[in-house]
Parts: structure tokens; C-alpha cells; sequence
């Protein structure tokens, strides 16, 4: 995946970690399907994950970077009074590397496919402008009647080098089947040439405004609360295992309990710098402790990147050779391997022995699933956590997490 400028910089002034390094789920958009109706007290918007077939899988890459169906028939005030939802079944990618989602835009809609990213706060995607874009999903102001000029520029660079860049407009976004009006959208006429044979179209960006590019703009979250589209102010998430038939979701408004086992446990979020960030307490690999952190949790990056002191005490006790590139070796072995224990809210929460493995690179040598941040205090809790835990995202003040074992 990626990482803003602003979490480059971020981290830079933690000891210049590069958090959204991967190319990962570069990623996630929504995939509208058959929808359910339930009363407006309990308002749900369900937006799936698909996977992308087309993305290589590439650990240095990923270290260094989810009633529709007749709509149509439906007043804007019916479909954004009830309750809509929708559920799909999925499939991974090459054990669990990419999601993505679709959405639509503008009035009649337009399809893009997006990464789901709560690692960045930006809604931006290729459009017509951009005489690169011609591999992807281009977005044409021209063909919508709800769109509305802007002409703000936005920039916004990566951490692993890729950028975009283009002006603004307004336009109605619609996700599961519940229309955003009048949301901010960011047109690119410019992409870097990472993100010409990237999977998505752009980036829905899931993390808190401070970090949106334009000053003023309110995130497609921020909307969907204040125009009453969601019953309350949280999002969840649920990556499937391809080990385990796959799937995902995202779930705008409500929980889906069905997703996890156990008891949801509340972590609360320092979140003064724009992103989802827990304190992750000592862990322990087998009989090895790993030293506490701060880690934020982030849709849009496929690897768990550790602080450089954790990543060399999960490197020792895994008996990994560091690759000096950021990434790790390791054995393909899962019995020479532990699982990873992480103590976050006081509840251990795990990486199993099978997960720290990310794909095979020579007889009994595997990448690690795990890898360096270059920093020394801030971590990067990517897909490799996440599709293990069940995650709660709710950020109105104070801002918190729920987590439960998947």
C-alpha cells in the first residue's frame, strides 16, 4: 500500500518510518449487491471486499507501500431513510494480498474501484483528465447531473515515491446503495507510474479529517453521519483468511457479530495526528518478550511493520535473516515458527505461526509476513493483523477501537 505524505512525515519525525509502503490491498472499494431493508433505528450500510486478480504479489514492494438492484425505482429520501445493506461473498487473491471495492459516482452512476484505506483520509480517483488513466475506470464530470465545479488543486505524494494530483469538484457518492450528496471528490489528471499498473482507481481514504489534503473537506465518513445516513458513527471490518474461503466486509453504521468470536474489548485512540493509532503493549513471540509500541491500524497496508527494535526481537526469536531491504526470511516451516502475541487494551490478540509467513522464494525459504518500519517507536498494524481481529472503528470524540479474535 501506500502512505500520505503526511504519514511519511509523520513518521520521519519518529525516526522516518514508512508506513504505507505497501502495495497491498492497494486494495479496497465497495461491491454493491442485493440489499436488505431494516428500519432507520437501526441503519447498517454493508460494504464488502473483492479481491483483485491482476496484482503480483511482492513483499519489498508491500514493505516500501464492500435493494440495489432496482434502485432505479427508488427516491433519494426512500433509499437514504432505510436502512441499506449488502453482503457478498468473496474471494482472496494470492493468500489474502489485495481487496478491493466499488463505488459510484455521480448521477447516472459512474464505477470505480477503490482501496478502502483508513491509513489516509483522501477520496481521490483517475478521471478523464488524465491521459495516463487509460487502463483504469476514468470518472467523467461531463456524463454526471449532480456534479458541481470545485477547481481546488490536491497533491498528494506516498511514501513508497507514488503520487496524484488533479482539482476537485462535488458530486453525489453512492456506497451499498446509500448516497453521499454533494461529497468532495478529487478528479486526478496526473498518477505517478506505480499507480499506472496499480489494481484500484484510486483511494477512499478511512482515516480522520486533520489529514485530508484540501483543507475543509469532509471525509465520505464524516457525511455519512451528518446526513444521517448511518445510525451511528462507526465502520467495521472484516478480512477473510483465503486459507478459510476468503471473504470480507466492511459494515458502515452497525457490527456484524456473526464475524468474530468472543467479546469486543474498547481501546481508546490517540488520533492528534490524523490516523488510528493504539498503544500495543509487550507481546512475546514463544518463550520471547517484544517490547511495547505504538501502532496504527491500517486497512491499506498487506505486512505488519514493526518498529526496528520489535521487528529484530520477532526476527531473533523466529530465527529470520534480515534482508536489509526491510523484510525478513524465514522458514517455510510453521513448526520452526511461533505465533506472534500482541497485547493491546490489556487482551492478547495473535498472529498465528501460519500467517507470519507472506509466500514462498526458495526451497524451505519464505518472506516473512512481517517487516521494519525504520522507526523506533511507531508500527503499522496492516492485513497481516487485521484478518485475524475483527475491528470496530468508531470516531466521534473520544475516538476508539473494538477488537475481537476473528
Amino acid at each position: 500500500m501506500k502512505i500520505t505524505l503526511c504519514v511519511a512525515v509523520i513518521v520521519a519525525s519518529l525516526a522516518a518510518v514508512d508506513a504505507r509502503l505497501v502495495p497491498h490491498a492497494a486494495d479496497f472499494a465497495l461491491h454493491p449487491s442485493s440489499a436488505t431493508q431494516t428500519a432507520p433505528a437501526k441503519a447498517l450500510l454493508r460494504v464488502p471486499l473483492k479481491t483483485n486478480p491482476h496484482f503480483k504479489r511482492n513483499a519489498r514492494a508491500a514493505a516500501l507501500k464492500a435493494m440495489n438492484k432496482y434502485k432505479m425505482f427508488q427516491s433519494d429520501s426512500f433509499r437514504n431513510n432505510l436502512a441499506s445493506t449488502g453482503t457478498v461473498n468473496l474471494t482472496d487473491y494470492e493468500n489474502d494480498l489485495l481487496y478491493y471495492g466499488e463505488i459510484t459516482i455521480g448521477t447516472p452512476g459512474q464505477t470505480v474501484k477503490l482501496d478502502f484505506d483508513t491509513g489516509s483520509s483522501d477520496l481521490w480517483f483517475a478521471s478523464t483528465l488524465c491521459a495516463r488513466c487509460i487502463r483504469k475506470s476514468r470518472y467523467d464530470s461531463n456524463k454526471s447531473s449532480t456534479y458541481h465545479k470545485d477547481g481546488r488543486p490536491w497533491h498528494i505524494t506516498y511514501g513508497d515515491g507514488t503520487s496524484s494530483s488533479g482539482i476537485c469538484g462535488t458530486d453525489d457518492v453512492t456506497i451499498g446503495g446509500l448516497t453521499i450528496k454533494n461529497q468532495t471528490i478529487e478528479m486526478a489528471n496526473k498518477i505517478s507510474s506505480g499507480f499506472i499498473t496499480d489494481p484500484s482507481d484510486g483511494i477512499l481514504g478511512l482515516g480522520f479529517n486533520k489529514i485530508v489534503t484540501v483543507s475543509g473537506v469532509k471525509t465520505p465518513v464524516d457525511n455519512m453521519i451528518s446526513q444521517g445516513l448511518i445510525s451511528e458513527p462507526i465502520f467495521s471490518v472484516f478480512l477473510g483468511k483465503g486459507s478459510n474461503g476468503g471473504g470480507g466486509e466492511y459494515l458502515f453504521g452497525g457490527i456484524n457479530h456473526s464475524k468474530f468470536r468472543g467479546t469486543l474489548a474498547t481501546v481508546p485512540v490517540d488520533n492528534s495526528r490524523g490516523f488510528w493509532t493504539v498503544a500495543v503493549g509487550s507481546g512475546s513471540v514463544g518463550s520471547s518478550t517484544i517490547s511495547h509500541f505504538s501502532g496504527i491500524i491500517d486497512t491499506g497496508s498487506t505486512l505488519l511493520m514493526l518498529p526496528d527494535l520489535q521487528a529484530s526481537q520477532v526476527a531473533k526469536a523466529l530465527n529470520a535473516i534480515d534482508n536489509e531491504d526491510g523484510t525478513y526470511t524465514i522458514s517455510c516451516n510453521v513448526a520452526d515458527l511461533h505465533d506472534l502475541k500482541l497485547n493491546i487494551g490489556g487482551n492478547d490478540y495473535i498472529v498465528p505461526a501460519a500467517d507470519l509467513i507472506f509466500e514462498q522464494i526458495g526451497r524451505n525459504k519464505c518472506m516473512a509476513a512481517f517487516a521494519y518500519s525504520g522507526s523506533n517507536s511507531v508500527g503499522i498494524l496492516g492485513d497481516t493483523f487485521l484478518k485475524n481481529n475483527y475491528v470496530v472503528f468508531q470516531q466521534e470524540v473520544p475516538p476508539s477501537v473494538q477488537i475481537a479474535a476473528i
